[in-house]
C-alpha cells in the first residue's frame, strides 16, 4: 500500500468522524486510567456499566485506595479477572499517591511501571488523556491493520511502530480511535462488512465479501 492510498484512507475516516472517542466513560486521566486497566479482556459497555456505579463513589487514587481490596470488588465483580484486576488498581492506587502526587505521569516508562499496565495500556491512556500521537494496538488495530495492508506486522510491536511511521502526521492522533471502531463495527473477525465499508476500495483484503447495510 502506497502512501497516497493510505492518505485517503484516514481523510475518509476524518471526514465521517471528525472527532472520534473512546467509548470508555472518564472524566481525568485518572478515571480513564482504571478504565483501560479494566477493560482488558472485557467490553467497554461492561466497564462502563462498573464504573458508572464506581466513580461517584471513588474516582482518585485516595479515594479508590481507601475503599479497601474487598469493597472494590464488589464494585467491578461483573468484569472479566475481576480479582487480578481489583489487586493492580489497589497497587497502582499506593504507587500514583507515593510517588507521583496522585497524579497520572504523562510518560510511557512511569506508566508501565504500574500494576496491570502494559504497553497497550499506556498508549491509550498517552493519546486519549494527554493528547500525544501514539497508537495503542490491541485485537481490533491488529486485525485492520494486517488485513487492509495498512500496515502489516507479526505481533502488535511490529504493527504499532508500522502505523506510527506510516500513518500521514496529521491523522496519527485520532488513527487509534478510527482504527478501533472499523474493527469494532465493520473490518468484524469473523466476517468484515466490506460491501458498507467506506474504504472497501481502498482496502488490500482479498476475500471481500458483500455485506451491505
Amino acid at each position: 500500500m502506497n502512501k497516497d492510498i493510505r492518505t485517503e484512507i484516514f481523510r475518509r475516516l476524518k471526514a465521517d468522524n471528525p472527532n472520534p472517542e473512546t467509548e470508555l466513560n472518564y472524566s481525568t486521566p485518572f478515571e480513564l486510567l482504571i478504565a483501560v486497566i479494566l477493560s482488558a479482556q472485557a467490553t467497554d459497555k461492561g466497564v462502563n456499566k462498573a464504573t458508572d456505579k464506581l466513580y461517584p463513589v471513588a474516582n482518585t487514587p485516595e479515594a479508590i485506595f481507601s475503599l479497601g481490596l474487598d469493597t472494590l470488588k464488589e464494585y467491578i465483580k461483573t468484569i472479566g479477572l475481576f480479582n487480578s484486576k481489583a489487586a493492580n488498581i489497589i497497587k497502582t492506587c499506593q504507587i500514583l499517591i507515593e510517588q507521583h502526587n496522585s497524579e497520572v505521569p504523562q510518560d510511557r516508562t512511569a506508566l508501565e511501571a504500574l500494576p496491570g499496565v502494559g504497553r497497550k495500556t499506556a498508549n491509550v491512556v498517552l493519546n486519549t488523556a494527554f493528547g500525544i500521537p501514539v497508537m495503542a494496538v490491541d485485537t481490533h488495530i491488529f486485525r485492520v491493520s494486517n488485513r487492509t495492508k495498512i500496515a502489516t506486522g507479526k505481533n502488535v510491536v511490529e504493527v504499532e511502530k508500522r502505523l506510527v511511521r506510516l500513518i500521514p502526521k496529521e491523522y496519527l492522533l485520532d488513527a487509534h480511535h478510527w482504527l478501533i471502531l472499523l474493527g469494532r463495527y465493520t473490518c468484524t473477525a469473523r466476517k468484515p462488512k466490506c460491501g458498507a465499508c467506506l474504504i472497501e476500495d481502498l482496502c488490500e483484503f482479498k476475500d471481500k465479501t458483500e455485506y451491505s447495510d
